[in-house]
């Protein structure tokens, strides 16, 4: 089948992409290859009771399908350029901004209305976490909640549904540049030919992007990847910050190391939850608008960025041996109070039953300095000291950390201003290219690259 253009991967970049190429070419044939489920068979089976934990399904429905890993995320839009990726750098600050604005516009028209807008800028706590040798990078932050992401999805794809065409759970094995100058695309049982050609694989695709570039000689730089845990403790030691703010980005430079240690993804009155990326089995959290389905706990990532250099190249490999070694241990993932990791002892059933906090995950209690390198658990144990100074109640021994939580980023594909590699017609965008990290920059960079095709096709 031939099609004028073909999106690989139904992530926010290739959602975005296609939402503007039926705005802006309707006249175009589309067609969107996905990995995994439509939104509405998109249901992990651990239910807490008969499956508590991950059994590694063949695709993940929490990492894979319409949404990308992004559907349940807890559907939070920085519309920044200070953290999030770097697409700045190729389409230019004030674009960028642009783009993330009108993708914000869009999640409110498509059921995202009445949801918040928070900013950070001009803060009281701004000053005092600098007081704290702390830094808070300003940002605007709607939170749509898992619950309103979820419908502002549905709703994009009732949009899209009779205006592309969608394949899924078809996983690409190869795309091939022809002659003439179009692409042909493969999957399992067949192959499909385009003029212009989307990748938008995310970062579950960051092993398949790597094989891609390398048949097709497209080059690609070293990228890092984040290392750390998931802090959950009580609402209440957080809620002077999240209610205001809801999203802090907060980064600390460690005194022993000077590591730069961050705070990612906030969660108040959310839950913890496992994600499965290529088989191994890692940490993450969202939160839901909802009110009815809120926790008693808020949860957020503490992570310590590693950038490596010659001639080790392999920082995906690396973060990944790490979080195998917790999965070895643990069978999945591990949790720890922050008081028996400082006296240097592992939490057990015990410990953890009779600690002041319910765990929002089943995990097994372990000990994470037998996973974590020490550089790292360092830089974590001091920005939880840190973060004690501006919300009190951080470093309580109840505090539970849970690991491991590893971000992994694909190696930055060389595109230029269009977002196109040195093959003409191909674009790259979203996680997949390793120059967005966040659900804005890649809606954004969809956006982006279909206004581009659109105007030269």
């Amino acid at each position: 089948m031939n099609f004028d253009v073909i999106i690989i991967g139904a992530g926010p970049g290739g959602i975005f992409a296609a939402y503007e190429l039926a705005q802006k070419k309707p006249s175009l044939k589309v067609a969107v290859f996905e990995a995994g489920n439509e939104l509405s068979k998109r249901r992990c089976p651990i239910d807490g009771d008969k499956i508590k934990s991950c059994i590694s399904c063949k695709n993940c429905s929490i990492m894979s399908g319409f949404g990308g890993a992004g559907a349940f995320s807890d559907g939070k839009y920085n519309i920044t350029n200070d953290f999030g990726g770097t697409l700045y750098e190729y389409i230019g600050k004030a674009h960028a901004l642009e783009l993330m604005k009108y993708v914000d516009n869009i999640n409110l028209a498509y059921g995202g209305e009445g949801t918040r807008l928070y900013s950070t800028a001009g803060t009281r706590f701004k000053t005092e976490c600098i007081q704290n040798d702390l830094h808070l990078l300003d940002a605007s932050v709607r939170h749509l909640g898992t619950d309103k992401n979820y419908v502002v999805l549905g709703n994009l794809y009732e949009f899209l549904k009779d205006k592309v065409t969608f394949f899924f759970n078809s996983p690409i094995s190869s795309v091939a540049a022809l002659e003439d100058g179009t692409y042909e695309v493969r999957c399992k049982d067949a192959s499909y030919s385009c003029k212009k050609c989307i990748i938008s694989v995310g970062r579950i695709g960051s092993k398949w992007m790597e094989q891609v570039c390398r048949e097709l000689d497209i080059p690609t730089s070293s990228n890092r990847v984040d290392i750390g845990v998931r802090v959950e403790l009580p609402a209440s030691v957080f809620a002077h910050i999240t209610d205001e703010l809801y999203e802090s980005k907060i980064v600390y430079r460690t005194q022993k190391y000077g590591d730069k240690v961050r705070t990612f993804c906030m969660n108040p009155r959310g839950a913890v939850v496992n994600e499965n990326t290529n088989g191994i089995i890692t940490v993450n959290g969202h939160s839901y608008e909802d009110k009815s389905k809120q926790t008693e706990n808020t949860n957020f990532a503490l992570l310590v960025a590693k950038h490596f250099s010659e001639p080790f190249k392999d920082s995906n490999g690396y973060g990944e041996s790490i979080a195998r070694l917790s999965n070895m241990l643990g069978g999945g993932v591990i949790v720890q109070r922050f008081g028996d990791l400082i006296r240097g002892r592992r939490s057990t059933e015990k410990r953890m039953r009779d600690a002041f906090i319910t765990p929002t995950l089943n995990a097994t209690p372990g000990d994470l300095s037998l996973i974590l390198p020490k550089r790292i658990l360092d830089g974590i144990i001091e920005m939880i000291y840190a973060l004690d100074k501006v919300a009190p109640g951080t470093a309580n021994d109840d505090t539970l950390l849970y690991g491991v939580e590893v971000k992994f980023y694909n190696m930055e594909v060389a595109v230029d201003s269009h977002l196109e590699s040195r093959h003409k017609g191909l674009y790259v965008i979203g996680d997949g290219s390793g120059i967005t990290h966040s659900l804005s920059h890649a809606s954004a960079s969809g956006i982006h690259v279909a206004r581009d095709i659109a105007e030269n096709m």
